[in-house]
């Protein structure tokens, strides 16, 4: 069974920033008193050695920022979280008995796969669709959004990173579940990957997932695509790649995991090649940067 607990907004806060002084009522007000914090971790127990992580897992707005100016049907849609990802990091963690730390705001907020001050950190428009609570914000705002929101989550992921390292005595795997849509845009050609594995110059995760995802002759598998590990994303970069830790990110087509039914079959299909692949001691290695396909 999957445990999960909640902290403070503030638990693993980082220092007050210049821009944003600790009592400045722009960040006071963001989190209201009540309001859930901005990140879930599932199985805080566990001493296996890899971290799930699920950035967009969440829609929720800030009760002080209202609906940052869209209608309900935008706050369903994939602008404002990565459909079925959550779902599918729920189950994978279940059946790997593995911690997961998930995000609960939505990327319309502030994204927290990106850096932050990047021009999609906080989108003034994500998808061709204007985001109005997103426009014109001054340095200020930006900044209790961060310090809410991104500081918090990104401060956990290294927490549980860290317990885990001390805890199973070797540096643990890191693995991010996203979701993507089956078009680039509206009327543009059907994207054909049911899944992509997304990775950059370390390949011992990445290789063998698309080498059994491949073993099922109906599906088709985006090494680096629909995105590149290369060039898109934050969060796997920053904990894992600048540490030597094994790694890697999955795509999943959002219609094939917007029900409960289909995020538990590409769930069971993950959670069963990842089962025998983190069997293998090369993962539990440092690693410094450089080409490498995974191979021997």
């Amino acid at each position: 069974m999957t445990h999960s607990v909640t902290h403070p907004a503030s638990a693993f806060s980082a220092p007050p920033s210049a821009t944003a002084p600790a009592n400045d009522p722009a960040r006071a007000r963001l989190l209201v008193p009540g309001e859930p914090p901005p990140f879930e971790v599932l199985n805080p127990e566990s001493t296996r050695p890899v971290l799930l992580i699920c950035d967009h897992a969440g829609r929720r707005i800030p009760e002080s920022l209202g609906t940052l100016g869209l209608d309900n049907a935008d706050l369903h849609r994939h602008i404002a979280w990565d459909i079925g990802a959550g779902a599918v990091t729920r189950r994978v963690a279940e059946h790997l008995g593995a911690c997961a730390v998930l995000g609960t705001y939505s990327r319309l907020v502030i994204d927290l796969n990106r850096s932050p001050g990047a021009p999609d950190s906080i989108p003034p428009v994500s998808d061709e669709t204007p985001v109005p609570g997103n426009q014109d914000l001054d340095e200020v705002d930006e900044a209790a959004r961060i310090d809410a929101l991104f500081t918090p989550y990104h401060a956990e992921v290294t927490h549980r990173l860290h317990h885990l390292w001390r805890t199973a005595g070797r540096p643990p795997v890191l693995f991010s579940v996203h979701s993507f849509t089956p078009t680039m845009r509206e009327g543009s050609q059907p994207r054909p990957w049911h899944i992509g594995v997304l990775w950059d110059s370390d390949g011992r995760v990445a290789v063998p997932l698309m080498r059994g995802l491949a073993g099922d002759p109906d599906l088709c598998v985006g090494d680096n695509e629909p995105y590149s590990g290369w060039v898109v994303g934050y969060s796997v970069a920053a904990h894992a790649g600048s540490a030597g830790l094994a790694r890697a990110a999955v795509e999943i087509r959002q219609d094939l995991i917007a029900t409960e039914a289909g995020a538990a079959e590409w769930a069971d299909r993950l959670a069963e090649i990842l089962d025998g692949l983190l069997s293998d001691p090369a993962l539990y290695v440092v690693q410094p940067n450089g080409p490498t396909d995974g191979q021997e």
